[in-house]
C-alpha cells in the first residue's frame, strides 16, 4: 500500500517552503527589473550625449571617430549588461529551486509497501 499520508505531509512541507521562498524570488525579479531600467536609462542618456556631440562635429573624420567610439562603448556596455542580467537570472533560478532540492531528496518512493 502506498503511504498517502506521508506523501501528503511531504507535499504540504514543500508548499510551505515554496511560499516562504516567494519573497526571495520576488526580490530577485525586482532587482532584475531595476537593473534593466537603470541600463535603459543609461543607454538613453548615452545616446542623447552622442547625438549632442554629433551636432557639434565639424569634420567627417571627427564624425567617424565619434561614431566608432560610441558604437564600441555601446557594444561593450551591452555585453556587460547582458552578462550581468544572465547571472542575475541564474541566481534567481537557483533561489527558486533551492527549497525543492531538499524536499525532492526526502520524497518517499512510490513503490508499494508490504502489508
Amino acid at each position: 500500500m502506498i503511504n498517502f499520508d506521508e506523501a501528503n505531509k511531504k507535499g504540504k512541507e514543500a508548499m510551505d517552503t515554496m511560499l516562504k521562498n516567494y519573497s526571495e524570488v520576488a526580490r530577485g525579479f525586482q532587482a532584475i527589473a531595476t537593473e534593466a531600467g537603470d541600463y535603459s536609462k543609461k543607454s538613453f542618456q548615452d545616446m542623447a550625449s552622442y547625438m549632442e556631440a554629433l551636432t557639434t562635429v565639424k569634420s567627417v573624420e571627427a564624425v567617424f571617430e565619434l561614431q566608432t567610439s560610441f558604437l564600441k562603448s555601446s557594444y561593450e556596455s551591452f555585453v556587460a549588461e547582458a552578462t550581468k542580467l544572465s547571472e542575475m537570472y541564474a541566481d534567481l533560478a537557483k533561489t527558486a529551486y533551492k527549497p525543492f532540492e531538499a524536499q525532492i531528496g526526502k520524497m518517499p518512493s512510490m513503490t508499494p509497501v508490504a502489508a
